[in-house]
């Protein structure tokens, strides 16, 4: 009678503890240095030139690590999803036209938007698509190259000329804290896009490693 009154306390236990275990993985607030976030502007624009990203691994992690990387549109919806492969002291080159705005899910080719990078390790040596719940893990450096449309005077004998020209400017991506509510959506917002959009919203990763 001790033995059948004791196991039904013990599995109870257990799965009292399990679920303990799980609430809190779902709530654990995931490691710093592992979002980065920037945006674009005047992208596919007439007689601007192309916006560059470039991504290093500093070896923080000690190995190679993947970037994974979401493009939203103006309306926080994300438009573009993909992960690229960075070793050690590599150097990964991404244009913003063609990798990371050639291919929207909906169709409609973005002028402007934000860029969310978040690093993790790689999956048996290789980066899939972050439609899974990957673990964040510190690491991944990024900057911005674009153009912004700035209007300069030019000043001749006869008239003043009113010209309107891209001037560069080159950011570093900046750090932000990622929670994991904001880690789970990600992924969640990737898969849906994997899932519904026949190869549309999934990004290319440019040259380089």
């Amino acid at each position: 009678m001790k033995t059948k009154t004791i196991m039904p306390s013990v599995c109870l236990l257990t799965l009292a503890l399990s679920a303990g275990y799980a609430a809190a993985a779902a709530n654990a607030v995931p490691a710093a240095d592992t979002l980065k976030v920037s945006y674009f502007a005047n992208a596919h624009t007439t007689n601007v030139p192309d916006g560059t990203v470039y991504m290093t691994n500093p070896g923080t992690s000690g190995g190679n690590l993947c970037a994974n990387i979401f493009v939203f549109d103006p309306n926080q919806e994300l438009s573009e999803c993909g992960s690229c492969f960075l070793s050690p002291a590599g150097l990964r080159t991404l244009s913003v036209n063609k990798d990371l705005t050639g291919n929207p899910l909906t169709g409609v080719t973005l002028s402007t938007g934000v860029i969310y990078i978040v690093s993790s390790p790689t999956v048996s040596g290789a980066c899939p698509l972050p439609d899974y719940a990957f673990n964040p893990e510190a690491g991944v450096r990024a900057v911005d190259k674009g153009w912004d449309l700035a209007t300069n005077v030019a000043t001749t004998s006869a008239s003043n000329m009113y010209l309107t020209i891209p001037e560069v400017s080159q950011t570093p991506f900046q750090d932000a804290t990622l929670s994991a509510t904001e880690l789970q959506s990600l992924h969640d917002q990737c898969r849906a896009i994997a899932l519904d959009g026949s190869g549309k919203g999934i990004l290319t990763c440019g040259t380089g490693d």
